[in-house]
């Protein structure tokens, strides 16, 4: 007798019935695990979807708030233009009025988190600045910013726009 065929004699025909009892368990166990999985699966999926959705909704909202914000700004222009057609308009009159709609505007953008980017008589930096030109001069340090052409903001401490400048290129 060869030693394979004793070992087949040692295995049983059936397993004992406590081995039965446990494999049911450990199937069931099996089962509801992947039941639960499969739960928390849709859960995540559904908070996902949530969220995008929720995500769209206040990036809506919040430009709403803006364009709210902006209807002021807007009013203020039709009543500069409207006295600015008068026959009784003043030019300075008419400056005078823009200044202050154009402030409006700029506080209103403020409140939202837009800053301009001071640059003017400021060191270059070219996190902030767009150096277009440079300008041979004595009268300010060498890599200083002499003039803006257009001006640079930030949002909320973000870089949103840098400001299109002329440096000091020293003499």
């Amino acid at each position: 007798m060869g030693q394979n065929e004793e070992r087949e004699d040692l295995l049983p025909d059936s397993p004992p019935q406590g081995l039965e009892v446990e494999i049911q368990k450990l199937v069931e166990e099996r089962d509801g695990l992947q039941d639960r999985f499969l739960r928390l699966r849709a859960e995540f999926d559904n908070y996902r979807k949530r969220a995008e959705r929720e995500r769209s909704e206040t990036i809506q909202f919040a430009s709403a708030e803006l364009m709210r914000e902006l209807l002021g700004v807007l009013d203020s222009f039709d009543l500069a233009f409207r006295n600015a057609a008068s026959e009784k308009a003043d030019t300075a009159e008419i400056l005078r009025g823009l200044d202050l709609v154009y402030k409006q505007f700029l506080d209103t953008l403020a409140r939202f988190g837009l800053k301009p980017i001071e640059a003017r008589g400021q060191p270059f930096d070219p996190n902030f600045h767009q150096a277009v030109s440079t300008v041979a001069t004595d009268q300010v340090p060498e890599n200083t910013v002499v003039e803006e052409m257009r001006r640079g903001y930030t949002l909320n401490g973000k870089l949103l726009r840098a400001a299109m400048v002329s440096v000091s290129a020293g003499q």
